[in-house]
Parts: C-alpha cells; structure tokens; sequence
C-alpha cells in the first residue's frame, strides 16, 4: 500500500535548521545513506542508539509503503586516533597490540556489530559497503578534485584546498562554522607541515614504512582519508545527489562538512538533500566514557554483569526505552528509567497478548480511526516516537477499560485497533514481544504458589518478618502480591 499518499512526512533537516515536507527524488523511492562503524572495538551502545534510529526511520518509510535503498557503510580503513589527518589507523593500532592481521580485527568486531544490533531487531541495510572495498572509487574522486584545481599533492599525500573551494561554495554551511572562525581559532602551520592551510583535510595519505594499511595510488602506496569512502560510497549506490545522509551528531563537523564540500568540489552538485543527525546517549547523568569508568555494553546490560544496573534487562526492553526519546534529544540511560520502561514495556505487551481476545459489541466507546490519525501525525512530525508511544498507551488505557467490561467496542473497530497496534509498535518501532513463553509462565505459577504458601504459613505463625521480606523482595522484581477474601493472587508489572 502506498500509504505515503496521503501522508505529509516532515524532518528536521539539519541543513536548513528546519522540519522540511520530505520529498523525495523519485517518487516511491527513498535512497538513505548513514555513516556505519569504525570496527575496531565491540560496538558501544551509544552508536547503537544512532543505528536504531535510523533503523526505525527506515522502518517508518517501509511502512509507508516507499522502496527503500538503505546504504549503511562499515569503516575498516582510513580512520585515524584522533578523527583528523594524525596518529595511527585505529584498526592497524588494534591489529599491532594483538598481533594479529587488520583483516581479522575488522571481522572480529563486524561480526560483534552485526550480532548485537540483530538482538536489538534491527534490519539489515540494503547495501553494507566497505572502505576497502572501494578504494578504487576513492582514488577516481581524488582525481576529479585534483583536476578541477580544488586539491594538491603534497609529500605523496593529497590535501583538499579548503580555502580555495570556499571562494564559490559555502563551507562550513552545514555546521553553521565560518571559515573565518575557524581561521582565527586554529594554531599556525609548522615547517613539516605539508598542508597549505590548517583547515584541509586529507584526500590520500601517504603511508610511512611501518604503516600496515597502504595501497598503490598515482601518489605512491597510502590509505584513503575518512571523509572520502562516504562520498565514494553514497553517490556510487545512490547517484550523485540522494534524499537522505544520516550519522550521530558528533559526525556533523568536520566529516559530513568535509562530504559535502568533497562532493560538491568533484560533480559540482549538492549532494543530500536532507541531513539528519541523531543525538548522544548519556549513563547516569554523565557522558560515556571508557577512562572514567563510566560506561556499558550492550551484552553487559542483557547479562546483568556489571556494576551499574541492578539487575539484566532484555534487548527488547532497551529498544523500547530508546524509542521513548526523540532521536535529535539527549537520552540518559540509568537503572530508574529502564525500570521505568521495562514496567511500560511489559504493560505494552500484556495489551498486545490480549488484544484479539475482547469481546466486541454493536458499537465503539473508542475513536480508533482518530486514534489511528493521531499515531501517524506523531511519526510524521519529524518520526516523533515519544509522542507516538503516548497514543499506544492511550490505546492500551482503553484496551484495558474493555476487558473490564467498562467500555465497548465493535468488530470493525478492534480489527483496526489491532492491525495499527501491531503495525506501529512490531514494525515501525521494531520492539518484539519478549514477554513470557508458555513454559516460563507456568514455571512462573509453580514458583509462586510456593512461595505464596511459604508466606502464608509464616502469617499463621504470626513471623511478619518473613512473610513481610517475601512481599517487599517480590515488588522490587516487579510482582505485586494482593492479598483478597478469595486468597492471594499476583501480578507481574
């Protein structure tokens, strides 16, 4: 269904610094490009958030009934220490301190990358192209630039002339830096430095002898800059000017201004039409960070090995809580909001389970069809999921008064109310039902009939203290007992 018809899509374009109507190049077709990983290390959860928002992005325009080509990269060259033209390759670092091929380090950790965000259900991109793989798509762009006297050649390495290339373009326009800013801000230029200007960036670099990581050029034997596998890689799948670049925040200066101005300098095109960064995730208030000790890994989290959380949350539940945000918002992971989410969550999937059973009458107490208009408004302000999972709660609030017998609903209607709920919340948000197998629910009845009986006898022998632990040591594992003229029952939040 081409649901995208009659469906005006907004998205804060960081390019404009505005929500834009989207539009795309062809109609019912999207073509999507986010920076991927630098694999060189277990992938960090912070990039996972990134990757999840994307990932529910392009669930939105599959839902919409678009044809989406998802290109998602893997960085496995080029890449160096400190994110500038310095220092080591970091995956030839890892390699060094290991002992062991570049090769392998990349599979290593693209094979933890691949894994982990599959227990997150993230779907597959179309096309997962690699930095190595296109270094003869990198080397023709250099030699575009070069000829359109926009780059020079310096020691064996090929720098991008910034200052030249901003006489006709705007750079820095992405970012809202001035070149004069950045003039005035930058330190002077030393006597071994090959750059013209401080503010050039590497196109190709020339490789020292000790440098593992090196391929022939018209320049000599080097590695390819950062910036120059994305635009090789974007405009190769998706032409030279396509709807959508994503990436974190922090990609957006230097290197998505550096895409830009690479682009612009070799096909004398924009290259995007719409940019889109998501934000930053945060542990307990603070930023991430390996020195500080402040820091977590998915598996770390799944497991409950660790000592930050009080207890092993599953995928699906961390999912659910990095949809409660808006991708562009900072979001503050602690123990207190994925309790929070997973009691939310276990509330959203008790209405899901029970949905196809209610009962249904001649008519409707429930406006689903201005409910269903209401969860489409919020994905179309800018793929608004806080405000989209505020309506399936208002959904599961009515749910709920239905199988108490305090509201009414017709067969029509809970057919609607059914198919938009599983639509909204199993594909576009990407949040799979983990709620109990058959086996565990059972397992769980047994256990707690025991120790429901166990309370029970410590009661008639009047020992609170037990039978109080019992009751306080279930609520904080979030099973709430209730004590009633027909015995005690409980419930799982």
């Amino acid at each position: 269904m081409q649901l995208y018809k009659d469906q005006t899509l907004r998205i804060h374009n960081s390019l404009t610094g505005k929500k834009d109507i989207f539009k795309p190049i062809n109609e019912g077709h999207v073509g999507m490009y986010v920076c991927g990983p630098t694999v060189y290390s277990n992938v960090h959860l912070g990039n996972c958030r990134t990757f999840m928002s994307f990932d529910m992005i392009f669930r939105y325009f599959k839902h919409l009934g678009y044809k989406v080509r998802y290109v998602r990269n893997i960085t496995d060259a080029g890449h160096l220490e400190n994110d500038a033209d310095e220092g080591e390759d970091k995956i030839a670092k890892k390699a060094k301190l290991e002992q062991i091929e570049p090769m392998e380090v990349v599979q290593r950790y693209t094979v933890d990358f691949h894994n982990t965000l599959q227990l997150f259900n993230l779907l597959p991109p179309s096309i997962e192209p690699t930095a190595t793989g296109h270094i003869i798509e990198q080397i023709e762009i250099i030699k575009e630039i070069l000829e359109k006297g926009l780059a020079y050649e310096a020691n064996g390495s090929v720098y991008f002339d910034v200052l030249k290339f901003n006489k006709d373009h705007d750079y820095g326009k992405l970012s809202g830096r001035k070149l004069e800013d950045m003039i005035t801000n930058t330190r002077e230029l030393t006597a071994q430095d090959e750059k013209r200007n401080p503010q050039d960036f590497a196109l190709w670099k020339k490789a020292e002898p000790q440098h593992i990581m090196r391929w022939p050029s018209p320049w000599g034997d080097g590695f390819p800059g950062w910036h120059l596998e994305c635009t090789a890689m974007s405009t190769k799948y998706l032409g030279e000017t396509f709807d959508i670049h994503g990436g974190g925040m922090d990609l957006k200066f230097p290197h998505h201004e550096c895409e830009i101005a690479q682009a612009e300098a070799s096909t004398g095109k924009s290259p995007v039409n719409y940019w889109m960064h998501a934000n930053m995730l945060t542990l307990n208030g603070r930023k991430m960070s390996k020195s500080t000790d402040n820091n977590i890994y998915p598996a770390e989290i799944f497991s409950g090995d660790n000592n930050i959380l009080s207890k092993p949350y599953t995928p699906a539940v961390v999912r659910f809580f990095m949809m409660q945000a808006h991708y562009t918002s900072i979001l503050d992971l602690s123990d207190e909001a994925l309790q929070a989410s997973e009691k939310g969550y276990n509330r959203l999937m008790d209405a899901l389970d029970s949905i196809d059973t209610l009962k249904t009458g001649d008519t409707s107490d429930f406006d689903v069809a201005a409910w269903k208009q209401k969860c489409y408004d919020a994905m179309n302000d800018d793929f608004n999921t806080p405000i989209l999972i505020a309506q399936l709660f208002e959904a599961v609030k009515h749910i709920n008064l239905i199988k108490e017998d305090k509201e009414a609903i017709s067969a029509e209607d809970k057919e609607v109310l059914a198919s938009s709920l599983k639509a909204f919340v199993y594909d576009v948000l990407g949040i799979e039902n983990q709620s109990m197998t058959k086996d565990d629910s059972n397992t769980l009845n047994g256990v707690m009939e025991l120790l429901i009986d166990i309370r029970n006898e410590a009661r008639a022998n009047k020992d609170f203290a037990t039978s109080d632990k019992i009751r306080d040591q279930l609520i904080e594992l979030g099973i709430q007992i209730k004590d009633g003229k027909d015995g005690t029952t409980f419930s799982v939040n």
